[in-house]
């Protein structure tokens, strides 16, 4: 599987350097010299890391298949990937989102919905879970409410607050409406 580190943007200077749109939280391990993309559209890629470096907080990238500003500009919008089974197993630090989706949640034995998002933020991360009525419930995805991620068996356990799945259901926030006047 692959799973999509960086969009190419528009070209810096006259030596075939682009910016990039950082998509991981570790771009000092993923945009090394010698690294490898998968491309999409494929006709751009394979593309392979020459430079990597900062200009304030923007991130440019310099490829060995690319010489000039002009075959920079080619690579506007295309999307670069790494391979997932070339990533550290060992990594214990969370999950990928295509990991998540789909989970079961559960409380205790009950399934109360499925995983269908995970929205990365600077605070916290948070899981999109869908009821089976439909709503929508945003979960907090730190460990005192979700002390259990089982991908293996196909769910999540969750330990919500008293009221977390009630404050985001309609009913609720019709209700809160019905009162403001």
């Amino acid at each position: 599987m692959q799973l999509q580190v960086a969009r190419i943007g528009k070209p810096h200077g006259i030596r075939g350097e682009v910016t990039v749109q950082v998509l991981t939280d570790a771009p000092e391990d993923r945009f090394i010299p010698g690294t490898e993309f998968v491309v999409e559209p494929a006709s751009s890629g394979p593309l392979t890391v020459s430079s990597a470096r900062w200009n304030k907080d923007i991130l440019l990238l310099g490829f060995e298949e690319i010489a000039d500003r002009n075959q920079a500009e080619t690579l506007r919008g295309a999307k670069l990937f790494i391979e997932t089974a070339d990533l550290d197993e060992d990594d214990d630090e969370g999950w990928y989102e295509h990991e998540l989706v789909g989970l079961e949640a559960r409380v205790g034995d009950q399934v109360v919905g499925k995983v269908t998002a995970l929205n990365t933020a600077p605070a916290q991360d948070l899981l999109m879970v869908t009821t089976p009525e439909g709503g929508e419930i945003l979960v907090p995805f730190v460990e005192q409410i979700v002390p259990e991620v089982n991908i293996g068996e196909g769910y999540i356990l969750l330990t919500p607050p008293d009221g977390l799945f009630e404050l985001n259901s309609e009913d609720a926030a019709a209700s809160g409406e019905e009162g403001k006047a």
